[in-house]
C-alpha cells in the first residue's frame, strides 16, 4: 500500500515539474488570440499585435514582431486602406486517385496611408510560441496619448485637427463595439 501511494505522488511530482518546465498547451496570453482593437483595460487604449514566423534571429523576430504591433495600431486609426487578397489552390491526379498533387498560393498586398505620424506607442508584452516558433508583440496608444498627439500635431489643419478631437471617443467606442460583436 506504501509503495503504492509513493508510486502516486513521484508520478503527481513529475507531472507538476513537466508542466512548469515545458508549460501547457493553449498557454498563449488572451491578447494573442484577441488580437488588435480598441478594448478597455485600465485606460481606454488602442491594441495592436504582430507576429512573425521562422526567423531564428531573435532579436530580429522582436523587432519585426514590435513593428508589426505598430503597424496594427496605424492600420486601426488610418484614413485610407486598400487591400488586395489573392488565394489560389489545385488538387491534381493522374489515373491513380489514391496519388495527387496539392499546391497553394495566398499573397496579401497591403497600401495604406496614415495622415498622421503615431507617437506615444508602447511596446507592452513579448510572448515566444516555440512549439510554432512564432514570436508576438503587444503594442498599446492609450487614448489620451492618442488625443495629446492629435494636440501636438501641427501639420494637421486647425479643421481636421478639431475633427479628429471630437471624434477619438466616438472612434474609440465605434472599434469597441465592433470588437464585441465578433467576440459573441
Amino acid at each position: 500500500m506504501a509503495r503504492t501511494t509513493l508510486q502516486i505522488m513521484v508520478l503527481l511530482i513529475s507531472g507538476a515539474l513537466f508542466v512548469s518546465l515545458y508549460g501547457c498547451a493553449g498557454s498563449a496570453p488572451k491578447w494573442v488570440n484577441k488580437g488588435s482593437g480598441a478594448f478597455q483595460s485600465d485606460t481606454k487604449a488602442f491594441y495592436g499585435v504582430g507576429a512573425i514566423k521562422g526567423v531564428q534571429n531573435k532579436p530580429l523576430a522582436t523587432k519585426t514582431a514590435d513593428n508589426r504591433a505598430r503597424a496594427e495600431l496605424g492600420k486601426i486609426i488610418e484614413t485610407y486602406s486598400a487591400s488586395l487578397m489573392r488565394d489560389y489552390a489545385s488538387s491534381g491526379t493522374v489515373d491513380d486517385f489514391a496519388q495527387s498533387t496539392e499546391e497553394q498560393l495566398v499573397e496579401q498586398a497591403v497600401k495604406t496611408f496614415s495622415a498622421t505620424t503615431l507617437s506615444g506607442v508602447q511596446i507592452i508584452n513579448h510572448w515566444v510560441d516555440k512549439k510554432e516558433g512564432i514570436t508576438y508583440s503587444l503594442a498599446k496608444l492609450d487614448l489620451d496619448d492618442f488625443e495629446n498627439q492629435i494636440d501636438r500635431a501641427k501639420a494637421l489643419n486647425g479643421e481636421v485637427r478639431e475633427h479628429l478631437r471630437k471624434n477619438a471617443d466616438r472612434l474609440f467606442n465605434d472599434l469597441s463595439q465592433e470588437e464585441a460583436k465578433h467576440e459573441q
